[in-house]
């Protein structure tokens, strides 16, 4: 029988799983939804929500993870249609923003016939407003907000030719759509089908309050975060983004989730655990679910490692008017934070995929650091500073517009950076254990 669990921010279904003899080599994905990802124009009057994954499910049990003003009224429990098909029946009303996601860290019971489950799928979309089919009052044409954007692509995007995008090409085969949007979100919406041949995580697009990614990243996460909170002695729970522990023969452990500027009072907490550990005979660093954020946040917690300035990274603007399309190379450098705890004991840092932008460049930070060691997987390699273009029409596109490199010059973008001690960690194998920080702890747990 299903039980619905219901928390502050969080709703979820969880029922029920028979475990199965054997597993397989690739959890299971979502790779369709009704509505998209991203969708702006969702028709309010929609009554079924649909996911698709891409192998047989266990139709024991489900999870379908949100919460608050932004979760679909539900009607009824949710269903498999088949055995590739979660189906929900909802109550949706117009103009109105909606977020949730299939599977999510506190409730994974989406799993296939072998009990693995399957990656978390976020989905964002937007209903029609009840007059969409107007254009919105005073924006300019369709056609001048196209050729801004094109000619933002050619002068402002610095990774235009990064992957190879035939930009004349894929202009032509969404200009249809584009020129005959019916309103804002409409355009918005044909524009991300464009901008999603740059396959960029660093794009995105603004729209009546509402923000679409053109292109998600498919990576699989090297960490379970019920697995660590089972396996890290003394796991302690500091802030929203700040987790901590200690190991039997002396490591520090501090889990650090994001970077995020709206996160400053809560990664205060680093500093009190950093002070704590102060003794520690070695200590771990976690970013492994870090994405990002600000990175004056994490320059000031790397400058706790260092005790004099060093260039951790570098990178060109673009600039369409110099000759190589690039202003000169500049330098990023890491200061000491003199008025922080310092720590000189063995240093390793837990990365993997899910690190990008701002938490790679925490990850050049520390590689600055003296007999600091990488450790995991590498980095996905994303790092744009994203820049605004407003198209005219009340649609506003950020591209961006620097190229990230390595110290050495070398650009990391579509690369990421690369772990000193690579460790494999399957996601069957982080249901119970934790490769990558048992490598790290016995790394600087030696003598």
């Amino acid at each position: 029988m299903g039980i619905w669990k219901r928390t502050i921010g969080l709703v979820w279904v969880a029922l029920v799983v028979s475990p199965a003899a054997s597993l397989l080599a690739v959890p299971p994905k979502v790779i369709e939804t009704v509505p998209r990802n991203g969708d702006l124009n969702v028709d309010p009057d929609l009554r079924e929500l649909r996911f698709v994954f891409d192998q047989d499910m266990d139709a024991g049990g489900y999870s379908i993870c949100g919460g608050g003003p932004l979760f679909p009224k539900v009607v009824g429990r949710p269903r498999w249609a088949d055995s590739r098909t979660l189906v929900m029946r909802v109550q949706l009303a117009a103009d109105h923003e909606y977020r949730l996601s299939v599977n999510c860290p506190a409730a994974r019971k989406c799993r296939n016939v072998a009990s693995e489950s399957a990656v978390p799928h976020p989905v964002q979309f937007r209903t029609a407003a009840e007059n969409a089919s107007q254009p919105a009052p005073g924006s300019q044409s369709n056609a001048h907000a196209t050729a801004r954007l094109r000619e933002a692509i050619d002068t402002q995007y610095s990774y235009k030719d990064l992957r190879g995008v035939d930009w004349a090409a894929v202009f032509a085969e969404h200009m249809p759509a584009l020129e005959g949007a019916k309103n804002p979100a409409a355009f918005a919406e044909a524009a991300a089908k464009l901008l999603g041949h740059a396959r960029d995580m660093h794009i995105w697009i603004e729209v009546a309050g509402t923000t679409v990614q053109p292109f998600k990243r498919d990576i699989v996460r090297n960490y379970n975060l019920d697995t660590l909170a089972k396996v890290v002695p003394v796991f302690q729970k500091r802030s929203a983004v700040v987790h901590t522990g200690r190991f039997d023969n002396g490591v520090g452990y501090i889990r650090i989730d994001s970077w995020d500027s709206k996160q400053t009072e809560a990664l205060e907490q680093v500093y009190v655990a950093l002070g704590e550990l102060a003794s520690a005979r070695g200590l771990v660093i976690d970013v492994r679910p870090n994405s990002g954020g600000a990175e004056p946040l994490a320059q000031e917690f790397a400058g706790c490692f260092i005790d004099k300035p060093v260039v951790y990274a570098k990178h060109v603007c673009r600039d369409a008017d110099a000759p190589s399309g690039f202003g000169q190379m500049q330098e990023r450098v890491l200061e000491p934070s003199k008025l922080r705890p310092k720590y000189r004991g063995k240093v390793a840092v837990l990365m993997g995929p899910a690190n990008m932008s701002s938490c790679e460049a925490f990850l050049l930070m520390m590689k600055q650091v003296p007999g600091c060691k990488l450790v995991g997987a590498a980095s996905y390699g994303s790092s744009g500073n994203p820049k605004p273009v407003d198209l005219g029409n009340g649609v506003t596109v950020y591209l961006p517009s620097w190229k990230a490199l390595r110290p050495d010059g070398t650009c990391f973008e579509g690369q990421g950076i690369a772990p000193d001690f690579a460790v494999k960690a399957t996601p069957t194998e982080l249901e119970a254990a934790d490769p990558v920080l048992q490598a790290a702890v016995l790394l600087v747990g030696r003598h």
